[in-house]
Parts: structure tokens; sequence; C-alpha cells
């Protein structure tokens, strides 16, 4: 991706004009304050040229080739998009102070900026570390709050203050509403700057990331990271297992694979042979239901051993007075009567069904005249025969 391109299309995450200033200026003289632009993590220095790659790492780069021990980060843009805690050298402090563009730093904000300074002055009393401020370029709110305090708790003229800023820093401050109030504003209170207001963070990132460049449409170098989940890495390689490794004890399979690293192919059985055409027999009967006792000669022989069934009718004393032959021609032959004997008050409302032949159905005889006790009197209200 060209310079032109990043410029014309800020919206990707580079801050606008963020191209246009040094990445880190100088060590102000006297001082432990450094400034430069916001560094980026490392999915936003993927779009750039690597001559333009700037990020925490590449900022620990220029700290040794100033000679210069950085201890102290202090985060003043309004967003948390550019980094986070976690893509900083885990030998390195954070402290994010949220603080707006474009307007002069409320008092609250510059007695945050103080105490922040103070307390890793007094923590670091023995050493030369230095603290780095950084705002998206490095530049108006960056210059302001480090003049401030200057101005402030060193008692150092504005004016000179203001130029040692813009020499260190390699641009001069833009925004004339905060040169007007370091050279003409009154100067604020540092009642509370020894108090601790926030504790700073360490970083968490152990080791660089590994960058690599490529080419892009232009020709031009381009700065992408080695990333699994992008698939910009190629595949590693595969190392065969000892199952493949030649040895005189395994015997030669088809199924194995040495050469190429994969697994082997497990040996499966061929697919049976299907016709769509042919009908397939139906299972067992046995298979759907319950299996039925084998017939042999001894279960035969006990169901003849069972003897007659158990609902014959009872025995009656008129069986021995009524005939049960056929004497002549002229007599009719009947056979014995087998009714069992009942209780008189069984079936006391059906006592002698065959008698009453004539009485069989009465529901379809409802316009007979003389079944007079059967009807359907709801339909036959007005029949002179209703009488009952």
């Amino acid at each position: 991706m060209s310079r032109n391109t990043v410029r014309n299309t800020t919206r990707n995450g580079i801050p606008d004009r963020w191209l246009d200033y040094s990445s880190v200026g100088k060590r102000l003289d006297g001082t432990r304050f450094i400034a430069f632009k916001v560094p980026l993590k490392q999915s936003l220095n993927q779009q750039l040229q690597s001559s333009d790659v700037f990020g925490p790492w590449e900022l620990m780069d220029a700290m040794k080739d100033q000679n210069q021990e950085l201890g102290l980060i202090i985060d003043l843009t309004f967003t948390t998009r550019y980094y986070q805690p976690q893509d900083v050298p885990e030998s390195l402090l954070c402290i994010k102070i949220f603080t707006a563009g474009r307007e002069v730093p409320s008092d609250a904000t510059i007695l945050s900026f103080k105490r922040a300074v103070r307390r890793f002055l007094r923590d670091n009393k023995d050493n030369d570390k230095l603290i780095g401020v950084h705002c998206t370029h490095g530049l108006n709110r960056t210059g302001y709050l480090i003049c401030r305090y200057l101005i402030d708790v060193d008692g150092m003229d504005p004016d000179k203050a203001l130029e040692l800023f813009n020499s260190s820093r390699g641009h001069s401050m833009e925004r004339q509403n905060y040169l007007e109030d370091l050279q003409r504003g009154p100067r604020r209170s540092n009642d509370g700057m020894e108090e601790s207001e926030q504790e700073p963070k360490r970083g968490g990132a152990q080791e660089r990331p590994s960058i690599r460049v490529s080419e892009d449409s232009n020709g031009q170098e381009e700065a992408q990271p080695w990333n699994h989940g992008l698939g910009l890495l190629p595949p590693p390689p595969v190392t065969p297992s000892p199952l493949f490794s030649r040895s005189p004890y395994l015997l030669p399979s088809p199924h194995l694979q040495p050469d190429n690293g994969l697994l082997p192919t497990p040996p499966f059985p061929p697919p049976p042979s299907f016709h769509p055409y042919r009908r397939n027999p139906p299972p067992h009967s046995r298979s759907w239901g319950r299996p039925r006792p084998p017939h042999s000669e001894d279960n035969r022989s006990r169901d003849r051993r069972r003897g007659p069934p158990q609902f014959l009718p009872r025995y009656s004393a008129r069986w021995t007075s009524q005939s049960s032959g056929w004497d002549g021609p002229g007599d009719e032959w009947s056979p014995p009567d087998t009714r069992q004997e009942r209780h008189p008050h069984d079936n006391w409302d059906n006592r002698d069904n065959r008698d009453n032949r004539d009485n069989r159905d009465n529901r379809d005889n409802r316009d007979n005249g003389f079944n007079r006790d059967n009807r359907d009197n709801r339909d036959n209200r007005d029949n002179g025969f209703n009488r009952y």
C-alpha cells in the first residue's frame, strides 16, 4: 500500500496525517521527557510499507539508537483503538489519560498528568529512565502538557519551554489556542500533584511479533505479520510418524504411506453388492415377534393328556328320561336339552326369549298401532293410539 493510498483512506485505522510526522523526537535537554507519535498495533502496521511501520517495538529500537532507556508511556489519545497494554513490551509501564483534541486540556487533566510524572520520578530517582508522552501526532496535546509541567512545576519560561519542545520534537506546535494559553494564560495550581491517582499498567508482550515484507500492486514493499488465522503462514513441515520409519520389523502394507507423512488409510471392507431391481428376502419372522417354542413330540403328547375342555354343560337328571335316539319313522328325533340350570333370580328380565319372537326389533316398528308400549313418544305425540 502506497503512502498516498494511506493518506486518502484514513478510515482503515491509520490516523489522519499520521505519516506526515516523524516517529520519535529527541530527549528534551535537562528533563526526562521524550515525545513521539502514537505507536500502532500489529494489525494496523501490516497496512503500511516497511519504512513507515511504527509500533511499540519500533519505539524500543529508536530508544536504543539514542542510547536512552524508556520506562513509562503516557497515552493522551482519546481512544483505545491504536494499541492496547498487551501490545507493549513487558519492560514498560503504561498510563492512559483521555484527553480531547483541539481544545485546551482541563485542570483535572493537567493535574492527572502532573501526578503521573511525579510518581514515576519518585519511584525512579535512582535511574535515568525517560517518560514517553504521545497523542495522535505527538505534537499539540503532547507539547502543551509537557510545556505546562515545565512552566508550572519547574518554573521554566513559557517561550523557552516552547522552543525546547519544538526543537526536540522536530515539529512546531500548530494549535493557536494552545500557544496562547501557554504564553499568556495563568499558571495552574500544583496542589495534590504528590498524590497517586492511578496505578500504571505493565505491558503484556513478552516477545516481538514476526513481520514479513511483501510487495503491493505498485511494486512497493508492505509489511505484513505472520498470522496463522489469516492464512499468511506457509503450512508447517509435517514430520513423519515413527510408525512410518523404515524398520525390519514392519511388514510392507499398501495402506501405509511413509513418504508423504500422512496418516495411513484404514483398510475399509468393500461395500456390499446392491442391485436396484433385485428383491431382498424379508427378515426372519422370529426377529420381529416373540420366539415360538419348537414343536416336538413331547409337546404334542402333553396336549393329548390335558383331557376334555372345562366348559362342558353340567350334568342333568333329565338326560336319562329323554330319548337319545331315533325309534321309528313316525317319531321325530330331538337332541337332549343341554341348558345349564340357573338360579331363579339370574337374568330375571330375560327368562324366556324364545317365546318373544314377535318383539325382535321394536325400534323399526314405530308406526305399528298394536305395539303401543314400545314406541317413540317424542315423534308420535299427536297419535290417537298413544293413550298410555
